[in-house]
C-alpha cells in the first residue's frame, strides 16, 4: 500500500487561486446574464462590465502606487535616522541649564556637571 502523498504548498496555493479564479469568472458571468435580464444588449453588458473591471483595476494601481511610495518615505526616513550619530545636545540641558558649558573657561569639576567627552583624559 502506498503511504498518503502530501499536496505542496505550490499545490495548495495553485488549487486555491484556481477556486478563486472561477468564482470571480462565476460572478462576472452572474453579472452579465441580469444585465441582459434588464434589456441591455449583451455587447453593451460586456463593455460595461469590462469597463467596470479597467476602472477597478486602475484604482488598485493607484493604491498600489501611493502605499509604495508611502513605504519608500518610511524606509527612507528610517535610513536617514539610523546614519545620524551622536550629535545631539545632552538631554537635560535645556535653555540656561547648559549655556555655562559653552563659555570660554569652561571645566566640569567646577560645576559638578556629568564628564565632558571634550574633556576626556585619553
Amino acid at each position: 500500500m502506498k503511504p498518503a502523498v502530501h499536496t505542496t504548498f505550490a499545490e495548495r496555493a495553485g488549487r486555491t487561486l484556481g477556486r478563486m479564479w472561477r468564482g470571480l469568472m462565476r460572478l462576472d458571468r452572474k453579472a452579465h446574464g441580469r444585465l441582459v435580464g434588464l434589456g441591455w444588449a449583451p455587447g453593451m453588458a460586456g463593455a460595461a462590465l469590462l469597463v467596470l473591471k479597467l476602472v477597478l483595476l486602475g484604482v488598485l494601481a493607484y493604491t498600489a502606487f501611493w502605499l509604495a511610495l508611502l513605504l519608500a518615505v518610511i524606509v527612507v526616513a528610517a535610513w536617514m535616522a539610523q546614519d545620524s550619530e551622536g550629535d545631539e545636545t545632552e538631554e537635560w540641558a535645556i535653555g540656561e541649564q547648559a549655556e555655562h558649558k559653552h563659555n570660554p573657561g569652561y571645566d566640569p569639576i567646577l560645576y559638578n556637571d556629568a564628564p565632558d567627552p571634550r574633556y576626556d583624559k585619553d
